[in-house]
């Protein structure tokens, strides 16, 4: 299992947020480089990075901090935050990310959505299936649709998705654990699916469940900032 350390951005600094809310804000690091050549000090190789004032914009706002990532450290970036557009796509990737996350867009917009898993293949989009309650959550976890959660993911595996980082709102932040059962659910129903799995994690037990169902990776944010597991304990996963 591939461990993902997360970065969330708002006005180029490291915060993480309860369920998406802006208004539960907590800064944790003012140098999101030097926060990710930490990671990558311990052998860690992939980075998730989110720029949350991008996700508000529906624009690429963060995008000097992605640039010196990438091209500080080797680690391997996926981003998100507000890629509505070719434009913002080709600008994620020229300033270095490895791969881009599609979640609002996947919903909004599914004709440009597959036409960048034709343009760019499978191996550089990942899809971001957010959920509350089994329903797709989008805009930042603004607005909750109808849409169900598994179908949805099926719907886009059999298109050619491979990739799929899957948070439920319910769980991030809050550090009670992951939907384990859940992605065990996405995983039976859905063989040979990427799942990443995303929100919740508290501790190296949570981290080994995970594991243990088979999923892909784990993205880790407040876990580690919080002092629930340490660098070290994240790299034995490596």
């Amino acid at each position: 299992m591939k461990i993902i350390p997360a970065i969330d951005l708002i006005g180029g600094k490291c915060v993480r947020l309860c369920q998406g809310d802006y208004s539960s804000k907590k800064e944790y690091h003012d140098n999101p480089l030097e926060m990710a050549k930490r990671f990558e000090g311990v052998g860690i190789q992939h980075l998730h990075l989110v720029d949350l004032d991008g996700a508000k914009a529906k624009k690429i706002i963060n995008g000097e901090v992605l640039e010196r990532i990438c091209a500080g450290t080797s680690l391997q970036v996926d981003f998100g935050g507000g890629i509505q557009s070719d434009e913002e796509i080709e600008k994620a990737f020229a300033l270095g990310a490895k791969q881009v996350t599609g979640g609002s867009i996947a919903v909004k917009n599914p004709v440009l959505f597959n036409e960048w898993i034709s343009k760019y293949g499978a191996e550089k989009i990942i899809l971001g299936a957010d959920a509350k309650n089994k329903k797709i959550a989008v805009g930042g976890w603004e607005e909750t649709t109808s849409v169900d959660l598994i179908p949805f993911i099926k719907a886009y595996f059999e298109k050619g998705i491979s990739y799929v980082i899957c948070t439920d709102v319910a769980k991030d932040g809050l550090l009670q654990g992951p939907s384990t059962e859940l992605y065990q659910e996405i995983l039976q129903e859905i063989p040979g699916l990427k799942l990443i799995a995303s929100g919740g994690v508290s501790s190296m037990k949570d981290l080994e469940e995970l594991e243990k169902i088979g999923v892909y990776g784990t993205i880790v944010g407040k876990a580690y900032y919080e002092g629930r597991v340490t660098l070290e304990e994240l790299a034995s996963f490596e």
